[in-house]
């Protein structure tokens, strides 16, 4: 089946950085693209970033362009969220997951899920 569980969360300040991962067991993800999503309070899922199998295509969501940067260790299979310049709109409950293949801004196309880690922002 496979597994995904994220860590790194907790309380950040304005400003502050923090770095999510999100390490696999269970199985391999080879060949598997991985996102970043966060669900703020009262607002739906949304992409933050993904990134390819092989490291080499990565996407950020205008929200964290430029302040956040997602890798990948595939010997660990793990993947990480670096996140800079934190502000308080990025309070939420951060998820990783993965799909088979090129990386999605969408919800639906990805196939495992992690079960989220809390990131509270304060000003």
């Amino acid at each position: 089946q496979g597994h995904l569980v994220e860590g790194g969360g907790g309380g950040g300040k304005d400003g502050g950085s923090l770095r999510l991962s999100c390490a696999a067991s269970g199985r391999t993800f080879n060949g598997y693209a991985m996102g970043w999503f966060r669900r703020a309070p009262g607002k739906e899922r949304e992409i933050v970033a993904h990134i390819n199998w092989g490291g080499s295509i990565t996407y950020y969501a205008d929200s964290v362009k430029g302040r956040s940067t997602i890798s990948r260790d595939n010997a660990k299979n793990a993947v990480y969220l670096q996140m800079n310049s934190l502000k308080p709109e990025d309070t939420a409950i951060y998820y990783c997951a993965a799909k088979y293949g090129l990386g999605s801004v969408r919800n639906r196309d990805y196939s495992h899920w992690g079960q989220g880690t809390q990131v509270t922002v304060s000003s």
